[in-house]
């Protein structure tokens, strides 16, 4: 398939009136920004405006969070890991989380009563990055498994904080169960954003955790902008970081919650087609999850996070490489007094997407449907930079995934 395929949801709920945004309100995700803020490492990322490229796409504005500014770890995966091993260590202390900070955490009394504690996970490189980064933190000890083709780098960074860590012949789905497996052979505590009946209590701390985005972004747009965005384009692997984000923006926007697109690879766009299918329910896709976009490469949905994207986003769009990686030139070729965005293949899958609506001729329907126009105020999310320095720069230098069609020239 070379051309984006979407499905406009037309039975997309007012917030509050279909799943429950119980988890995702403006208290819990602030809950877990106050325990953010206490890693010396914390600042709130950049929301950058795009007015030029905004204008060249006919659109009233566009401003995109760079979360390779994020903790020094170049994405934001840290935000879900960190709150989420924060939560179950508080659990074990019996204690609530708005009384501890990461120092606490870490202290010698409570590493003497809580005893060895390994946290394993499954990643294609930024979310294992950060449960290793969060375990060194509070001096605990990590293991990850990586799937096939996972980028050395990614590899490398995962070790430079300590954790074991391999790259395995597995999917990235299969991956999850070798890890799911370790876990319950060794009492390691899994750390994954994706759930299934008995293990969903992490998976909803790491959505909380990535809310928390959700809160500095809101509250940054506010401070530029008179009114809020207009269309939210969010990147979806199992849909966790997805359904934090709409979760939170639904819970806090009401009926004011931007039009909402979610972004996959073709390769493995669960989401899409558990929209598609039209039935409620979540829907796997199999095979070998193979895509550029890599930490977007997840065959089964999470279920704590589907009901909140199949209820409350507006389109879904699967989309082939070279959309992601149109995104990571335009980031980095910034022009007319934009500033450049270093950004990743899944970090720019949603600009990607974003450059494909408003200049395919045959994508018209869509952008009419969403209202895409000169007065869209749109918002993105860079997920990550360039934490595999050689897709980017193949990208961004030397012209990788230029396959596309060209059109509205």
């Amino acid at each position: 398939m070379d051309n984006m395929l979407y499905h406009i949801n037309a039975q997309r709920l007012r917030p509050g009136s279909g799943a429950s945004l119980d988890m995702l309100n403006a208290a819990e995700a602030r809950r877990a920004r106050r325990f953010h803020a206490g890693f010396a490492q914390y600042a709130p990322t950049p929301l950058v405006p795009l007015p030029y490229l905004a204008s060249t796409l006919g659109l009233g504005n566009i401003r995109a969070k760079d979360e390779s500014k994020r903790f020094g770890l170049n994405a934001f995966k840290v935000l879900g890991a960190s709150y989420a091993m924060g939560r179950y260590l508080a659990e074990r202390l019996g204690k609530s989380i708005d009384d501890l900070t990461p120092a606490d955490l870490c202290s010698p009394a409570v590493s003497e009563r809580l005893g060895p504690i390994t946290f394993v996970s499954a990643t294609d490189g930024n979310h294992g990055r950060a449960v290793a980064w969060t375990a060194q933190q509070l001096g605990k000890k990590a293991v990850i498994y990586m799937p096939k083709g996972s980028d050395p780098a990614r590899l490398e960074n995962i070790r430079s904080h300590g954790a074991e860590a391999s790259i395995t012949d597995l999917n990235y789905d299969d991956a999850v169960r070798l890890a799911w497996k370790m876990a319950c052979e060794n009492g390691w505590i899994m750390v994954q954003d994706t759930a299934w009946d008995g293990y969903e209590d992490i998976p909803t701390w790491i959505i909380q955790g990535y809310a928390a985005l959700a809160v500095e972004a809101l509250a940054q747009w506010r401070a530029e902008e008179l009114e809020p965005p207009t269309h939210l384009f969010l990147q979806a692997g199992v849909g966790s970081f997805a359904s934090g984000v709409l979760g939170y923006m639904a819970s806090e926007l009401g009926d004011a919650l931007p039009k909402t697109i979610i972004v996959e690879p073709h390769a493995a766009d669960c989401i899409y087609r558990s929209a598609l299918a039209g039935d409620g329910q979540p829907h796997n896709v199999t095979g070998d999850l193979s895509t550029l976009m890599a930490g977007l490469a997840c065959g089964e949905p999470c279920t704590v996070g589907w009901p909140i994207l199949r209820d409350y986003a507006s389109a879904y769009v699967s989309c082939p490489d070279y959309v992601a990686a149109n995104g990571m030139r335009l980031f980095a070729a910034a022009r007319g007094g934009d500033a450049p965005i270093v950004s990743g293949e899944s970090g720019a899958a949603p600009l990607g997407a974003l450059d494909h609506i408003m200049r395919n001729p045959a994508l018209a329907p869509l952008r009419e449907s969403l209202g895409l126009g000169p007065d869209s105020r749109v918002m993105l999310i860079s997920t990550e930079g360039d934490t595999s320095p050689r897709v980017w720069r193949d990208v961004c230098w030397y012209g990788r995934h230029g396959d596309e069609l060209r059109v509205g020239e």
